[in-house]
């Protein structure tokens, strides 16, 4: 009687085993196994990363296996199981590889393809495009589309992480609580003592150091020690956690009436401001999207205010970046003063203040929720809904996708609730140029991290699609792209993604975006929060008093009044900290452990990745060397996979 040795592997993360009793069968081009339980009798089966092999006899040769059945029934309690994957030896002495990776909850079932990725038009017979087509059957009934917010993207249907497929929940969920978290920085940074005193104002800037207590970061104390001086502000726009508001100024904007003479005596090149912009050395940074959001009252007694700031900068003979005039609102006029680094000391450093507080909000809101978090789980949600496991693009994606989901329901459930493509970006914000803008290491190391990941998605593209035509032809990357415009970004009249690819290299560009923006991109706008925000007058999340209407009222009184209070200030320091840790286990860039792939030229190309990967971290980690302001944050052993804090 013919024998297969089945071997099974249970994932090695928490509360992987099960004492449930797990059933197989094997699916045949020739015939069916009987429907066997996978017993050892005497040990102890399924434990958490175990591996264990059983015989499955059979009457007869089943031909091919197109498929593996996974059956799990209920032993005395519901007892949910990770199957990591299954290899079947057959009676001539092959080796079969079913890749699974996922979680068998309830009394349910998977069924599995062998890892090898197929299009779906070289699927051939109707067993294997029925089982295709009931798994995407399947998916798209339990990750199903729901809008947050209006005018935001569409997010998956879970209101609470608990409500998420078992597929894309953290293992561990206590690793992700943000109460918890933010609970545990507050009293890792010892600002407890401050609670209490919840809505009173700080004394004076030097208050502010009461809250670095056990800080030890080259970077964040190096901002204390600077941050009231113009090149420091200046830099940030380059290299700070928001490095992409940034852009050439070709022609001032009617609305920001900055002249020559206002900023002469900050021009060093003896031309006019004109031609200084026609040289290519004047930049603007402008945050007209808060413009019209009202005041927010946190509580009976307390405002907060927010800012439309425009901010004109110089790139000086020293190539250094520095601002030289700066208007806190939309609309110029008399009660809208332009000011400059002529002024007052403290009505220029409040006005830095003003504008440090807009690029905060602008950072947290789009750059870090909306371009990285938001759109990262559109992605992820359109995948599942349209790719089936065996397809090379889900494969590709899964990594990048993980733990997205589970993420942003958490920060829906408890951080905001009540209670694209980067060398065009890049281009056309005008700052491309390496000889203009030479201490730009956002987008230097960017490119590099950028080209390397093209490089592989494009070596795994041209593996499976032999034509531009296999690209038009495969259903399924088209109702995926379909679904991310039309569905997850509500098709609106703004929404530059396509809904149809021609081409291998549109296919390339595409997904090479994907990845970035879940990797790197989330990398250099995340990770950076605490080097950068947690001297709070740097980084301002609330300000308590209006931007001021005139010059000549600022002083350092008015300059404390309007930052944030001692237990606003003890918040956010928590909350950057937490922000911006890694979590246990991370996955960085190139790391992929769970070999979705099982062909020999896909994992030669993650090789290549994996050393290109390493060498533009050996660059960057000399480049650093000795540096006060050392730029690491798309370093890609710093780069984890996926959105995932």
């Amino acid at each position: 009687m013919p024998s297969y040795t089945v071997t099974v592997s249970t994932g090695s993360q928490w509360f992987a085993g099960t004492d449930d009793y797990i059933y197989i069968t094997l699916v045949g081009s020739e015939g069916c196994s009987e429907r066997t339980l996978l017993d050892k009798a005497l040990y102890d089966d399924f434990e958490r990363g175990a591996v264990d092999s059983y015989d499955v006899r059979v009457g007869e040769n089943l031909g091919e296996i197109l498929l593996v059945k996974i059956e799990k029934k209920k032993y005395w309690m519901q007892d949910d199981w990770y199957c990591s994957y299954i290899t079947v030896k057959t009676p001539s002495g092959d080796y079969l590889e079913f890749p699974c990776f996922r979680w068998l909850v309830d009394d349910k079932e998977v069924v599995l393809r062998d890892g090898r990725a197929h299009l779906p038009q070289d699927d051939k017979t109707s067993l294997v495009k029925q089982h295709r087509q009931k798994e995407l059957d399947s998916r798209r009934k339990t990750y199903r589309w729901k809008e947050w917010q209006p005018g935001f993207p569409m997010s998956i249907d879970a209101d609470r992480h608990k409500d998420l497929p078992r597929d894309v929940q953290f293992d561990s969920e206590k690793g992700v609580d943000f109460v918890l978290n933010y609970s545990k920085a507050i009293e890792n940074l010892f600002v407890n003592q401050f609670m209490h005193m919840f809505q009173s104002s700080w004394s004076d800037f030097g208050d502010f150091e009461k809250i670095f207590v056990r800080i030890k970061n080259t970077i964040s104390e190096y901002v204390m020690q600077h941050w009231k001086e113009d090149f420091m502000f200046g830099y940030q726009f380059l290299n700070g956690c928001n490095p992409v508001v940034i852009e050439k100024c070709l022609k001032l904007p009617d609305k920001f009436p900055v002249t020559h003479e206002m900023v002469s005596v900050s021009l060093e090149r003896e031309l006019t401001l004109e031609q200084e912009i026609e040289a290519g050395n004047i930049y603007i940074v402008d945050y007209e999207v808060l413009d019209g959001i009202r005041s927010n009252c946190t509580d009976p007694c307390t405002l907060q205010y927010l800012a439309p700031t425009i901010c004109l900068l110089y790139k000086n003979t020293q190539n250094k970046i520095l601002p030289i005039a700066i208007q806190l609102g939309q609309t110029p006029g008399k009660d809208q003063p332009i000011f400059l680094p002529t002024d007052d000391k403290y009505d220029w450093l409040l006005a830095k203040i003003w504008v440090r507080s807009s690029d905060f909000q602008y950072h947290q809101t789009i750059t870090h929720l909306l371009r990285t978090h938001l759109i990262s789980e559109v992605f992820g949600v359109a995948m599942y809904r349209q790719l089936p496991a065996v397809h090379p693009v889900y494969k590709l994606l899964i990594p990048h996708v993980r733990f997205t989901m589970a993420i942003n329901t958490k920060a829906r459930e408890q951080l905001i609730c009540e209670c694209g493509i980067f060398d065009k970006v890049i281009k056309a914000r005008g700052v491309d140029n390496k000889e203009e803008l030479p201490t730009y290491f956002y987008r230097d190391d960017g490119y590099r991290v950028w080209e390397a990941t093209k490089s592989f998605v494009s070596d795994v593209v041209h593996i499976y699609y032999t034509s531009d035509e296999t690209v038009q032809e495969d259903g399924e990357i088209q109702a995926f792209i379909k679904d991310v415009c039309s569905f997850g970004m509500q098709d609106f009249d703004h929404c530059e993604f396509p809904k149809f690819l021609k081409s291998r290299e549109k296919l390339i560009e595409y997904l090479t975006v994907i990845v970035f923006t879940a990797s790197a991109q989330h990398a250099a706008v995340n990770f950076g929060q605490y080097d950068w925000c947690s001297w709070i007058p740097n980084a301002p999340s609330t300000m308590r008093r209006p931007p001021p209407n005139q010059k000549g009222l600022a002083d350092v009184n008015l300059i404390i009044e309007s930052l944030p209070d001692r237990g606003r200030s003890s918040w956010h320091l928590g909350a950057v900290w937490a922000l911006s840790q890694y979590q246990e286990g991370e996955l960085y860039l190139g790391m992929y452990p769970d070999e979705h792939f099982i062909e020999k030229p896909v994992k030669a190309a993650m090789e290549t990745f994996r050393k290109q990967l390493a060498e533009i971290s050996s660059s960057i980690k000399k480049r650093n060397n000795g540096k006060k302001l050392p730029y690491y944050n798309m370093s890609p052993d710093q780069i984890p996979n996926s959105v995932a804090v």
